[in-house]
């Protein structure tokens, strides 16, 4: 009889190993789908937020363009970190640029004075300083379109 328990209570451990041995690649699956979500909320996140940015930014510029006086305006907006600096360029054909490590996102911003922006600097940078970035939107009287400084 002890050589029936013996071999009963190894069939047992047997069993219980692969039950416990299933259960941690269940768990671990689990983890690994639980963060790839949370990293393409994320991504989501910073692509909702840059979208936003630019969409603030164009509405800013026209507010300010339409202004029948003369006009200067502090403004700030929140971008994600992975965003070094946003850049406007009389180079290319699209005139404002967000610089990422690897990456650049051109985009064409309209009623700015892209020659009197870029005229000592070109591209003019400004830096993306712990996710916000600041700038400010000028209209003088005799000019017809917006001038961005840092």
């Amino acid at each position: 009889m002890k050589r029936g328990i013996k071999i009963t209570r190894k069939k047992a451990q047997v069993e219980l190993s692969f039950g416990m041995i299933f259960s941690i690649i269940l768990i671990i699956a689990f983890l690994v789908v639980a963060f790839y979500a949370i990293k393409k909320f994320i991504d989501f996140r910073d692509k909702a937020q840059i979208e936003t940015f630019i969409d603030d930014l164009n509405s800013a510029i026209y507010k300010t363009w339409n202004s029948d006086q003369v006009s200067s305006k502090n403004v700030e907006y929140i971008l994600p970190k992975k965003i070094e600096s946003v850049c406007f360029t009389n180079k290319e054909t699209k005139n404002f640029y967000l610089k990422l490590k690897n990456y650049v996102d051109r985009r064409e911003i309209v009623h700015i004075n892209i020659e009197k922006i870029t005229y000592d600097e070109d591209p003019y940078c400004i830096e993306n300083k712990n996710g916000k970035v600041k700038m400010i939107l000028k209209k003088d009287s005799k000019e017809s379109s917006v001038t961005i400084t840092r």
